[in-house]
């Protein structure tokens, strides 16, 4: 079911839109990734502690058990999978002949929250939110903070690691995706159940941050909260909430929400023409097909 607030939202997907349940079975699915080579999405299921391989045939294979309970994941311009970790509170990266380095572990000498989503700018640069969800029973393992706040960081291309806003900014930042042409990064809140924008300087900081959406559920998990976000092409902004996806136009009107019948975490674009949207919800991996495409990143070139 489709909940329409504006007739833009039908430029974006068809009125009859198929909402397929291509994979089951999981304990809580997340960190979609379409690889654009081997066209196939990689997931992770967070509490099963496993990273799975979705073929376009709908083979589901076991890519990596145990996984470290990872949960978002990008690739680079070189096709290494970057990966955030929870169990190990570490971002790293998995290259092609089976190298692993960590990217990030500690700030200021204290080992990071549970890095839990991250998007990679053209220059190279990895921007990922720490909040405390891997410290936590189920999504990761039940132990103490060594930092006093959950932040959002930036690793430059000389690997220097710098917290991107003030400690106190945000309760468990989650979602993070940049605007089609990088002038702006997109931030939400869990548990406020709102989404920030900031306006990205040259050298990758951020500045003049702006409340771009609010109310979007009430924080709690249960109801549904803004988690998994990505930009599209033309700018519109994809969030999961409560009952699925909500999108918004880059004014931040609220287009409609698309419902998808399980708890809604994640979301990426593949498929050969990158109009496959597929959809983490709970046990499940859901896929419909969209009229736009996303907003081209380094490594969709491929």
């Amino acid at each position: 079911m489709i909940q329409c607030y504006s007739d833009q939202l039908w430029s974006l997907i068809d009125k009859e839109v198929v909402i397929q349940r291509v994979a089951s079975g999981f304990e809580f699915t997340e960190g979609p990734i379409w690889h654009p080579r081997d066209r196939h999405l990689l997931f992770s299921d967070v509490p099963g502690n496993a990273r799975h391989k979705y073929l376009s045939s709908g083979t589901v294979l076991e890519e990596r058990n145990p996984s470290n309970k990872c949960n978002g994941m990008t690739y680079d311009a070189d096709l290494n999978l970057v990966v955030c970790e929870h169990l190990t509170s570490s971002l790293v990266m998995e290259k092609g002949d089976g190298d692993r380095e960590v990217l990030a572990a500690h700030f200021e000498g204290k080992q990071l929250n549970s890095p839990n989503d991250v998007c990679i700018r053209a220059d190279g640069s990895i921007y990922f939110s720490d909040p405390a969800y891997g410290r936590m029973p189920g999504f990761g393992e039940e132990r103490d903070q060594d930092l006093d706040f959950q932040g959002v960081f930036r690793i430059s291309p000389s690997k220097h690691l710098e917290l991107l806003v003030d400690k106190d900014c945000y309760e468990q930042p989650n979602g993070l995706c940049f605007s089609p042409d990088e002038s702006l990064l997109y931030i939400n809140d869990s548990p406020r159940a709102l989404i920030d924008v900031y306006k990205v300087a040259p050298n990758g900081s951020l500045y003049d941050r702006k409340r771009f959406a609010e109310n979007i559920g009430t924080g709690v998990i249960e109801g549904g909260i803004p988690d998994g976000m990505k930009c599209d092409e033309l700018g519109n902004i994809w969030v999961t909430g409560p009952k699925g996806l909500w999108i918004f136009n880059p004014k931040a009107e609220h287009l409609g929400t698309i419902e998808i019948p399980e708890h809604t975490a994640n979301l990426h674009w593949g498929g050969s023409d990158w109009h496959t949207l597929f959809i983490t919800a709970s046990t499940s991996i859901f896929s419909l097909k969209t009229k736009v495409a996303p907003h081209t990143e380094s490594f969709m070139r491929h």
